[in-house]
């Protein structure tokens, strides 16, 4: 029997996704587990496992369409059962045979002296390179194709039996440097002849200004940060406030245990699992960082459990907030690890939908590319979130052991965070940011890496 494929709930919050891309395409054979399409939710893009072996039959919604949980997405055939092929039905073929291949050729050659005078000569047939199976074309490449004005039998296709899929069609489209009907640039205006000079310069500036600008579409990751950044300014009311903090305590522990930490955990130590370690404790003395506001309910949620966020750079195309449960219960070490993994699957496409969602307090880290002092947006429904900057040698005044004052170079950061005034005040910020700096500067943090 056949199965079908539908839109699995990906997570608690996740009702509906949209359909990114086809992974494979009518007439493709398809293992169990195998991945057979990716589905964009709010939160992260995702890849569908086959629920059953054989060879897609149909494929049920286009590329791009917005579809509930439940919706059936495609059809898979088992071994041995019939796959639907482009084409008249069966009984219609059977009862129109297609002629000899004399009667087939004086017949062309009639009906091409009798529309001769009415219409032009149509363009030569050019031949699916793959023939056979290539002569069918799924309705995604059909599409893709009739948008960039192309013929798709032209393609060459690399899927089964030479098959034409949708990437053929987007490398041929690459290759032609060919552009959306809709979305081709207009072109710079002509040069009427002997229009003279200021004509002329007018076409060569168009022209430049032609080269010199590229459209490109927005991706879908650009779209949903772009979204949740205005959300967010215009639901919470956004303040800034920052401490600098000297890192010489957690400096001396991570010179003391860098080489022995990268052998055992195959990573290097950073300055971010001590900060999430000393924020945790922070959240504990002042819960409503931890918790969510809402106005129109006139009540907030204050929660026992921290699900930390962190954000994740994607090779500088979009950032993803990772969560870590329950992270106020792991230990420096432990939380080095989830920190790692949760970046890793992040810039691999491993997380999943409720990996992404769901935090209470989020921490940003561009520290390491060099910043100075950041605020970064309140990823709600959080009502704060922590930047993270770069720790660097700066002097500083100490107390020598004279009990004067002295000069010293000292490892010095800043922490910025970015919080509603909604949820709490500012002396609340204030003390939060203070108990974070005081359990980085005075912390035993020999003993947390036990």
């Amino acid at each position: 029997m056949p199965t079908t494929v539908s839109m699995p709930q990906l997570g608690e919050t996740v009702t509906e996704g949209t359909v990114l891309r086809w992974m494979k395409q009518v007439g493709d054979s398809v293992a169990l587990d195998e991945p057979i399409v990716e589905i964009s939710t709010d939160k992260v893009d995702t890849e569908i496992p086959s629920p059953a072996a054989g060879v897609v039959a149909e494929i049920l919604v286009d590329e791009g369409a917005a579809i509930e949980v439940g919706t059936a997405m495609a059809v898979i055939a088992g071994e041995g059962e019939e796959v639907s092929a482009a084409g008249p039905p069966p009984e219609q073929a059977a009862e129109t045979p297609p002629p000899a291949p004399e009667a087939a050729a004086q017949e062309a050659a009639q009906e091409a002296v009798q529309e001769d005078e009415e219409a032009p000569p149509p363009p030569a047939e050019v031949k699916p390179p793959g023939g056979g199976a290539a002569a069918f074309f799924s309705p995604v490449v059909r599409k893709l194709a009739r948008e960039h004005g192309i013929d798709p039998a032209a393609v060459e296709g690399t899927g089964r039996d030479g098959r034409v899929t949708r990437n053929d069609v987007l490398a041929y489209i690459e290759r032609m440097n060919l552009q959306p009907l809709s979305e081709a640039p207009a072109a710079p205006p002509a040069v009427v002849p002997g229009a003279g000079p200021a004509a002329a310069a007018v076409a060569e500036t168009a022209a430049e200004q032609v080269e010199e600008e590229e459209t490109r579409k927005l991706s879908r990751l650009r779209v949903r940060i772009a979204a949740n950044m205005v959300k967010s300014l215009q639901t919470a009311a956004h303040v800034w406030t920052s401490m600098e903090v000297d890192y010489l305590g957690v400096e001396k522990v991570r010179r003391a245990h860098r080489r022995a930490f990268a052998e055992r955990e195959g990573f290097s130590l950073t300055y971010l699992p001590f900060i999430a370690r000393a924020v945790m404790d922070a959240l504990r003395e002042f819960p409503v960082v931890n918790s969510t506001f809402d106005l129109e309910g006139r009540t907030a949620v204050f929660r026992r459990a921290v699900d930390l966020g962190i954000a994740v750079d994607l090779n500088q195309e979009g950032l993803v907030v990772a969560t870590i449960k329950g992270a106020d219960d792991l230990t420096l070490r432990v939380l080095a690890r989830r920190i790692r993994d949760a970046a890793d699957r992040a810039r691999s496409g491993g997380l999943r939908p409720d990996d992404a969602a769901r935090s209470t307090f989020t921490i940003t880290n561009p520290g390491p590319y060099g910043s100075f002092m950041s605020a970064p947006v309140i990823n709600i429904p959080n009502v704060a979130i922590l930047s993270t900057d770069t720790v660097a040698k700066r002097p500083k005044v100490v107390t020598a052991p004279d009990g004067g004052d002295a000069i010293a170079v000292r490892p010095i950061g800043y922490l910025g965070l970015s919080w509603d005034h909604r949820a709490f005040d500012g002396s609340t910020a204030v003390l939060f940011l203070r108990r974070i700096k005081d359990n980085l500067e005075t912390w035993d943090w020999e003993q947390h890496l036990i």
